[in-house]
């Protein structure tokens, strides 16, 4: 359970900060709903208190997790499907709706090498932005560092960009 104040993690928008809790009326029945605002568009989020397991709603990593991240980014030895790109984009959009961080790093890893392989499509190109601002936003806030400085991080980790 969140309190107001509280930084949480909604699958596919990010890191957010639970800005109240309120009591409304949606359907002929009264529930409590946590309201939470996205820390990178601003985005305002209803999250009914009782279903927010099954949406994915979750604390921010731990920074004792953050090389794991790294490690998955690091990872080149890995074989990426030759499927066509549309089944690959719907693969790498449910990952990320999973919401785990760890999934994000590896779409991110995998459309990185991919990249170098051969052009991506611009369905991917965009993925690729959101699972990047995705991990930059959620390891600045668990490691309490600038974004600045992880997406430098980021350049060391994938140089061509």
């Amino acid at each position: 359970m969140f309190k107001v104040g509280d930084l949480a993690v909604y699958p596919a928008q990010g890191v957010g900060i639970i800005e109240a809790i309120e009591n409304r009326e949606v359907m002929g029945s009264r529930q409590l709903f946590y309201i939470m605002k996205i820390m990178g568009n601003g985005m305002k989020i209803m999250i009914p208190m009782k279903g927010a397991d099954a949406v994915g709603l979750r604390e921010v990593i731990a920074e004792a997790e953050i090389p794991k991240v790294y490690a998955i980014l690091r990872n080149k030895d890995v074989t990426i499907d030759k499927q066509t790109w549309n089944k690959r984009y719907r693969e790498y959009l449910e990952k990320i709706k999973t919401g785990s961080v760890f999934e994000i790093a590896g779409v991110l890893r995998d459309l990185f090498i991919l990249k170098s392989d051969k052009n991506l499509s611009f369905g991917e190109r965009k993925m690729m932005d959101t699972a990047k601002s995705l991990l930059i936003k959620e390891i600045s806030v668990a490691s309490n560092s600038e974004e600045t400085k992880i997406e430098q991080d980021l350049k060391m980790i994938f140089p061509i960009q």
